[in-house]
């Protein structure tokens, strides 16, 4: 069994540290959320319902979103108001990678309510109907939200990049 979990790790931890940053925009925090994901995970038995990816990006994103309506992640928020100085975080090597490229910085610039549904559909790629699910909202909500994501990103974009996002 810990075999099969290193494995998992293996596979999956890095990707779900990028879904996990996306949302928090802390590399610690993220980190601290992938663990209790993996851990979650472990401690329970897990039937294989469809695909394990998902399932885990399902568990990252709730925790993502539990953390961010913490009175924790408030109480951050208000000291970095407070004191900008201090609020200058070193980032890792991955972090800043996907930090410089354009996509990536912009994408973090989005709302929530917008950076959800591109990350899910570009990212994890999901359809309409599981970004639904998913998020507990209609199937219409996402497609107005991925729409005005796209236009959202349309400025930091180069004009191939911009027909391929419009042409998925």
């Amino acid at each position: 069994m810990n075999d099969i979990l290193e494995k998992i790790i293996d596979d999956h931890a890095e990707h779900l540290l990028r879904l996990a940053y996306f949302y928090v925009k802390d590399r610690q925090v993220a980190e601290d959320i992938v663990q209790e994901v993996f851990i979650k995970f472990s401690s329970q038995a897990y039937e294989e319902r469809g695909l394990l990816r998902a399932y885990l990006s399902t568990l990252t994103i709730n925790k993502s979103k539990d953390y961010l309506k913490s009175w924790h992640y408030k109480k951050i928020i208000l000291q970095e108001k407070l004191f900008p100085m201090r609020a200058k975080k070193h980032k890792d090597a991955l972090v800043e990678a996907e930090e410089r490229s354009q996509i990536g910085a912009a994408i973090i610039k989005l709302p929530l309510q917008y950076r959800e549904p591109i990350l899910l559909y570009y990212y994890e790629e999901m359809k309409v109907a599981e970004i639904a699910t998913t998020l507990g909202i209609p199937e219409n909500t996402v497609k107005t939200r991925l729409r005005r994501a796209r236009e959202a990103l349309k400025p930091f974009l180069k004009q191939e990049e911009w027909e391929v996002l419009m042409h998925e």
